[in-house]
């Protein structure tokens, strides 16, 4: 990447892990350059992925690829005000390096002229496109490490290892969302700073006060509900636990908000109830019209070096929280039920059904922090190293 003198930047170019058409768009990259379009132009491109679908997995297969071509066919959107979202031509994994190095810097060069973005400052929140950033004139770039990449299902792990760490040693700043990642990797790094989550406060604590309605079909289910919100997939989340907790506990009406992408039937019980993706505007009146909140993880190392973004929204909301342990919690004494093994998520969670506590301590822990107060401390972190939007 070449930063010849220039330490100030017209603009973001913010290589996704995440595909802006097709997932929640609470995701950490995504509402950061929410907050920064509000200073200057974002050109966001969807991510390239970390592997390649296997024809094996079958209908999931066939899902992501039509998924994908979908979102080649929008090409490049404006979807707001000084933000457009630009899905490339480009594949994960080792087969697709030589086109990722020549085919990718140029159509986001091509995309971001069309923002009047000259010198961005580069933003990556997957390892993969380290082979497109020597071809990228920028004014300086940030590596987004919020999960142990190289544990992702199916991955080429020692090559996602080899480029995290070549990121890590480019990068002007390493973002970490994790503490446990942040104090294992950060002598690993050029710079580093852990700057995690954010949450929409004001949106979740209201949905949480009952100032917003239930949706009507989270109103028509039975109560107690216990409710997940979230994808449910193979390397975070534990269906096998749940599905024996929904069991053991047949009063209790488990509701499941999110995109499925594990094998159908584990959870096909009369007192689960799987609603499917909803949008984010859509998250927070979901959440609300649960008795408790719930994070049925699996133990996998992506899992224990994890911060998930919707800790903080369930703690804005202010239900009761019942969760597989992870480093993170740590950080939340008093404001959790941690369950270790399933017998323990069964107790934990009668225990909040009966229990719930008093909401307000979860929403203050949080309260300030938001998405705003993230992006001022990315900025300022950005300053420090002498790297700041152009005009200030």
């Amino acid at each position: 990447m070449r930063r010849r003198d220039i330490a100030s930047f017209d603009g973001i170019v913010c290589f996704g892990g995440v595909d802006w058409w097709y997932h929640n768009r609470g995701h950490y990259e995504i509402q950061m350059m929410r907050e920064l379009s509000e200073r200057l132009p974002v050109l966001f491109v969807n991510s390239i992925g970390m592997r390649v679908p296997a024809v094996r997995e079958g209908a999931l297969f066939r899902r992501r690829i039509a998924r994908k071509l979908r979102s080649l066919r929008r090409g490049l959107v404006t979807v707001r005000p000084s933000f457009a979202v630009l899905t490339a031509a480009a594949l994960p994994g080792s087969a697709g390096a030589l086109a990722r190095r020549n085919a990718l810097p140029l159509q986001v060069r091509r995309a971001a002229r069309r923002l009047n973005i000259e010198k961005p400052l580069v933003w990556v929140a997957v390892p993969t496109v380290a082979d497109a950033l020597d071809r990228l004139p920028a004014a300086g770039l940030v590596y987004q490490r919020t999960d142990r990449f190289e544990s992702f299902v199916a991955a080429d792990s020692a090559r996602i290892a080899a480029l995290d760490m070549k990121m890590k040693r480019r990068a002007d700043l390493t973002l970490f969302c994790s503490r446990l990642l942040y104090e294992e990797e950060r002598s690993a790094c050029r710079a580093a700073a852990f700057v995690d989550h954010g949450v929409d406060y004001e949106v979740f604590a209201a949905a949480g006060e009952g100032l917003v309605p239930e949706p009507p079909e989270a109103a028509a289910l039975p109560r107690p509900r216990a409710g997940f919100v979230g994808s449910m997939e193979e390397h975070t989340f534990d269906a096998e636990l749940l599905r024996s907790v929904a069991e053991r506990l047949p009063r209790v009406h488990f509701v499941l908000v999110g995109e499925w992408t594990l094998a159908d039937g584990r959870c096909r019980l009369p007192n689960v109830s799987t609603l499917g993706k909803r949008p984010y505007e859509q998250v927070a009146s979901y959440m609300a019209a649960c008795d408790v909140l719930i994070m049925p993880w699996n133990r996998s190392p992506w899992i224990q070096a994890c911060n998930p973004v919707k800790l903080k929204e369930y703690l804005a909301v202010g239900r009761p929280i019942v969760t597989s342990p992870f480093r993170e919690l740590d950080t939340y004494p008093g404001l959790v039920r941690v369950a270790s093994g399933e017998d323990d998520f069964v107790a934990q969670l009668e225990q909040a059904l009966g229990d719930p506590g008093n909401p307000l301590p979860r929403r203050e822990r949080v309260r300030r922090e938001t998405w705003t107060a993230k992006a001022e401390r990315v900025l300022a972190e950005l300053a420090e190293r002498g790297i700041e939007p152009r005009g200030g």
